[in-house]
């Protein structure tokens, strides 16, 4: 390791490539992959030979556009082994999705796999500013989902102590933090701002607290969060990115010297951003869809996996010495929209709307239903004490100017029901933020 600007590096040479470099390295990859794919996975072979499409006619970055689209559905019709590229008597680990809307994906991974799962883990710790040395507290749970053992693995090659407290007793949390010298807490920002509060309530001295940086994913981290946790926690809070289908977190993560923005480990992952609707390429720094080749992948390797996720991404050298492409946060996906009475509307929307309004929490949740023939979608906000008021007129005042607001930015009137400090449902894991109970007509 080296230092670079002030900011360690975990693989210097790889990280500060240059483009032509980093476009050489993933293309003697892809070419690999797509070989390896091809001998030994029967549904991509049976997918390219229908296209046409042999591991020969693959020859630059470009032509990964004459493979076949990946998505969730494909591992669910193939589960739980039907894309596995290896005998299960090299699988050394396997996880899976929770399988909430059909059966689960699974994923496996064999020694090579978890070796390259741990270095992006270590590069992106070190983005966040973790060094060799500290305590990091996983407060992720370690069942099938790959957020706990993903982290736990690339921190202890960092050279960190991890403390595995898993997810819940949030007290327990904050007493391994004093009793231990937590110097980095895992979590969803969601739990992290639960912590925060129970900490406040509990006088637990933040300022004081060993804790300086937090390492959060599994669910979009909006600004205005991040900003209350920072200040309110005596923190530096980063985001990182992942999912499971191309490998669990370790995909992306964000540097200190732009903080909206993720590094993707580029000689591991091959991007590309498509439009939503036609699948095309949409030009560098444009919105679309992220489609994910991971390059590196043994045991069940992926090709163009739709992520659903919508960002841009762009490949200028970084202030922080990176020359890896970064991405824009994920704050939106293309299947999560929902349609109001015509209208297209994202939860993201909504948050950056209630963060701009003072006397609001962080958290809010989104009903929609259509007892009434029509759309109807509420938002559920929370007021934090100082704006709290016995006054009905007062509340129904503010109530009004919050849906005023909302319409100015969704185009569609929703309902405002304000509810009082503390009383929307703190989660352990990913928050689910809208609840949409409309009934097919």
């Amino acid at each position: 390791m080296s230092l670079l600007d002030n900011q360690i590096i975990f693989q210097p040479i790889i990280e500060t490539a240059s483009r032509a470099e980093i476009r050489a390295i993933q293309l003697a990859k892809l070419i690999r992959q797509v070989n390896w794919t091809y001998a030994r996975v029967p549904w991509y072979r049976q997918k390219m030979d229908e296209m046409g499409v042999t591991p020969d006619d693959i020859r630059t970055l470009e032509d990964v556009r004459k493979l076949p689209f990946t998505d969730k559905q494909v591992l669910r019709e193939t589960f739980p082994y039907g894309l596995f590229a290896v005998p299960l008597t090299e699988v050394v680990e396997l996880h899976s999705s929770s399988g909430t809307t059909g059966k689960p994906v699974v994923v496996g991974y064999n020694q090579h796999d978890m070796d390259v799962w741990s270095e992006c883990i270590a590069r992106l710790a070190c983005m966040a500013g973790v060094v060799p040395g500290d305590r990091a507290q996983m407060a992720f749970g370690y069942g099938m989902f790959t957020g706990g053992f993903g982290l736990h693995y690339g921190l202890q090659k960092l050279g960190c102590m991890v403390i595995p407290a898993g997810s819940g007793n949030t007290e327990r949390h904050l007493q391994m933090m004093e009793d231990y010298g937590t110097t980095v807490l895992i979590a969803t920002p969601s739990y992290a701002m639960h912590i925060c509060e129970v900490g406040e309530k509990l006088g637990f001295d933040w300022e004081k607290s060993q804790l300086r940086v937090g390492l959060f994913g599994g669910e979009p981290c909006p600004p205005g969060l991040k900003q209350e946790i920072e200040n309110r926690m005596h923190i530096v809070c980063t985001d990182n990115y992942g999912l499971t289908e191309v490998m669990g977190p370790g995909v992306s993560g964000e540097c200190l010297a732009e903080r909206d923005m993720q590094h993707i480990a580029e000689d591991h992952f091959l991007w590309e951003v498509v439009d939503p609707e036609t699948g095309e390429p949409v030009p560098e720094g444009e919105q679309g869809e992220l489609v994910l080749t991971p390059l590196d992948k043994q045991a069940i390797p992926v090709l163009r996996y739709r992520t659903h996720d919508l960002t841009y991404v762009v490949t200028e050298k970084c202030a922080c010495g990176r020359t890896h492409a970064r991405m824009k946060k994920v704050r939106s996906r293309s299947d999560d929209m929902l349609i109001i009475r015509g209208t297209n509307v994202f939860p993201s929307q909504v948050e950056d709307v209630l963060a701009g309004i003072e006397g609001l929490t962080t958290h809010y949740r989104i009903q929609v239903d259509n007892e009434t023939g029509l759309d109807r979608m509420t938002v559920l906000v929370e007021l934090k004490p100082e704006a709290f008021s016995d006054s009905y007129a007062e509340m129904n005042q503010f109530k009004h100017h919050i849906e005023d607001k909302l319409k100015q930015t969704l185009l569609v009137g929703v309902g405002v029901k304000l509810v009082e400090p503390g009383g929307i449902e703190r989660s352990f894991g990913k928050t689910k933020h809208v609840q949409d109970d409309r009934v097919m007509r």
